[in-house]
């Protein structure tokens, strides 16, 4: 486990790494330059680069964990990528089940995998697994009501990077919607209009807004004001 830079959690925690690219947010995705940069730097679970690993060790770590933590699972990877097998998927859960002082968010593109398994009773929800999924565009929206048909306890939406408008969003079900730009070399724009309107759509259903960043080349000096003011709203939390 790792400290994290990402506004919305503490630390993140890969017992997967790798992925392959499977829609328009991918274009430019940290993780696999990340990927290649700690390979070249020698590091050993990286060896492979982005190609997908699992690392059965890693189920281990958060056992020794002594405060409770919110934890990123998979930053450098899809927990529900086609090629995970989903007894290790069940392991990952185990090990979340009996660590429940830390809260555990899941971020996923493959919104259809992770409802099939769901469906089938393969997965066990407690009440610290937060689960979500990407949205960065109105062409991907059939991921929301993929996860809210899912029993997870705490459901929420990554629209970072949010590369277009998401006009007339179902939020029945949803706890938390993330909106971010995005950062690096060449970041496609994200429009103010479109952070805006989320922000009310979130307000009228009463689900917590969350704000993380502008994005751009220097992500750092946009910041994350939206109209002079930071959103930094999360769920709460069940009493354990």
């Amino acid at each position: 486990m790792a400290q994290s830079s990402i506004e919305w959690t503490e630390m993140t925690w890969n017992p997967t790494t790798g992925c392959n690219k499977i829609s328009a947010g991918c274009k430019f995705c940290y993780a696999e330059v990340m990927a290649r940069r700690l390979k070249a730097m020698g590091v050993e679970k990286y060896a492979q680069g982005f190609d997908l690993a699992i690392h059965e060790d890693e189920l281990q770590r958060p056992y020794a964990w002594k405060k409770s933590k919110m934890v990123f699972v998979n930053s450098m990877s899809d927990l529900f990528h086609k090629d995970v097998p989903i007894e290790f998927i069940q392991k990952v859960f185990r090990v979340m089940k009996e660590n429940p002082q830390h809260v555990f968010q899941i971020l996923t593109k493959r919104a259809d995998v992770l409802l099939y398994y769901d469906k089938e009773g393969l997965l066990d929800w407690t009440h610290n697994i937060w689960m979500g999924v990407s949205v960065e565009n109105k062409t991907f929206m059939n991921r929301i009501d993929l996860l809210r048909q899912t029993n997870a306890r705490v459901k929420f939406l990554s629209c970072e990077p949010l590369i277009g408008p998401l006009p007339n969003l179902n939020l029945k079900g949803i706890d938390w919607v993330i909106v971010g730009g995005e950062s690096g070399r060449k970041p496609r724009p994200m429009k103010k209009e479109w952070v805006l309107d989320i922000k009310e759509q979130c307000k009228k259903n009463d689900v917590a807004f969350f704000f993380k960043q502008w994005g751009g080349t220097n992500k750092k000096k946009t910041g994350n004001l939206l109209e002079g003011k930071q959103y930094l709203e999360m769920p709460e939390l069940e009493s354990y």
